[in-house]
């Protein structure tokens, strides 16, 4: 089992924020339901190593505006997604997982970079200076591989 190879180990459960309406609306709160009861079961019976995170509340209950929603109105916007993510981090994440997180995102939306032109100075100055942040990060985080990311941008620094 897993608590036998790691008995520190906890246990996550949340229920789906995302609305599943085809079989009806009634009956996708019958599965929600079923779900919070055997969850609220399962940390009666395992207390200590299982803990429950309110993203279906969050997002019906704390954010409950319409503009919290897609355009489908079943799944939530990018703007709750962030908002529940957050939460989560806050909620289990340490401190320097926090930072480490935010950090790896600055460097992900450089990565995700589409220039005007690639062929600039400027553009292989970026290129550099991400690669430089690349290589801080790994240095700072061995156990977190970005191998790919950095051959992919020296890749791009040499063309």
């Amino acid at each position: 089992t897993i608590s036998a190879l790691n008995p520190a180990a906890r246990f996550i459960f949340t229920v789906s924020p995302i609305r599943h309406w085809k079989d009806g609306a009634h009956e996708n709160q019958i599965s929600k339901s079923i779900l919070h009861l055997a969850i609220d079961e399962l940390q009666e019976m395992f207390t200590s190593a299982l803990t429950y995170f309110p993203a279906y509340e969050i997002l019906l209950d704390e954010l409950r505006d319409y503009r919290f929603f897609a355009e489908d109105m079943m799944h939530p916007s990018g703007v709750a997604t962030d908002y529940i993510w957050e939460r989560f981090c806050k909620t289990f994440f340490r401190r320097e997982t926090q930072d480490a997180i935010s950090e790896w995102n600055q460097i992900s939306r450089s990565l995700n970079h589409v220039p005007l032109n690639e062929s600039t100075e400027n553009y292989r100055q970026f290129l550099k200076q991400t690669l430089q942040k690349l290589i801080l990060f790994r240095q700072n985080h061995p156990r977190i591989d970005c191998r790919r990311e950095t051959e992919e941008l020296t890749k791009k620094i040499k063309q």
